[in-house]
């Protein structure tokens, strides 16, 4: 298990940017050998900002987009169209900016013909196989919550599955399909990103290792990194950050 780094940023929009900046340079280290750069993508606020400066950073740079591997933490068990699934708009701003390759791209299943979200959860497993991701980007809710793993809910439990259907989430909508634990920690990093005074109590207790949170549970195999955002780290001691 790494320790956690915690890196602090002004706000919201200094965290977007400065992560935009950040993530565009790690994946140039990861295709720098040649390699395929395997990445898995959060959805939420921030992280659209996050995705939109990127985009408009990798235009002129040395980041190879053909090869780039887009999954997935979590979804909405809607259909395609919905606008409130999360690969949607991150596909559309990035496709604005720079060519995707169909085949190295991998959102998740949609409820456009499948009976639930345990069936998209099967499909999905199948496609991941056995990946192992470069970079996980998290968010986390005001709850401790990570992709759709919610704290005192069964799809937090001890699994050794790697995608799984979520049914009755406390976040609507009901349904929704999520890589579990163990899948977002078999990864070479994992970023969180956090802003916002009302994560400020979560934040503090899933670095204090409260077990009870599904953040506190996910680790990068080489870097875990918390980026938030000074209203989000609020009840942080300062000597607990590093800049």
């Amino acid at each position: 298990m790494t320790q956690p780094t915690i890196v602090r940023h002004l706000d919201a929009g200094d965290l977007a940017d400065q992560t935009a900046h950040r993530l565009l340079r790690a994946v140039i280290g990861f295709q720098a050998d040649g390699r395929v750069a395997q990445l898995c993508l959060t959805g939420g606020r921030i992280a659209r900002r996050i995705y939109d400066r990127l985009a408009e950073l990798v235009t002129d740079s040395e980041l190879d987009p053909t090869r780039l591997e887009l999954w997935w933490g979590d979804e909405r068990f809607v259909p395609t169209d919905d606008a409130d699934r999360n690969a949607g708009p991150t596909l559309a701003t990035f496709a604005g900016h720079f060519p995707l390759a169909p085949s190295r791209t991998h959102p998740m299943p949609a409820a456009d013909g499948l009976i639930d979200a345990a069936a998209g959860a099967a499909t999905y497993a199948k496609e991941l196989g056995d990946t192992r991701f470069d970079l996980v980007l998290l968010g986390m809710g005001e709850d401790g919550h990570v992709a759709s793993i919610f704290p005192g809910h069964a799809s937090g439990e001890a699994t050794t599955q790697l995608v799984i259907g979520v049914s009755d989430s406390p976040k609507p909508p009901s349904e929704q399909i999520s890589l579990t634990l163990p899948a977002l920690s078999r990864s070479s990093q994992v970023w969180f990103l956090v802003s916002g005074a009302e994560k400020a109590n979560a934040l503090r207790r899933a670095l204090d290792g409260d077990q009870r949170l599904p953040a506190a549970r996910v680790h990068g195999e080489d870097v875990t990194l918390w980026l938030v955002d000074r209203a989000a780290a609020a009840e942080l001691p300062y000597f607990e950050c590093s800049v």
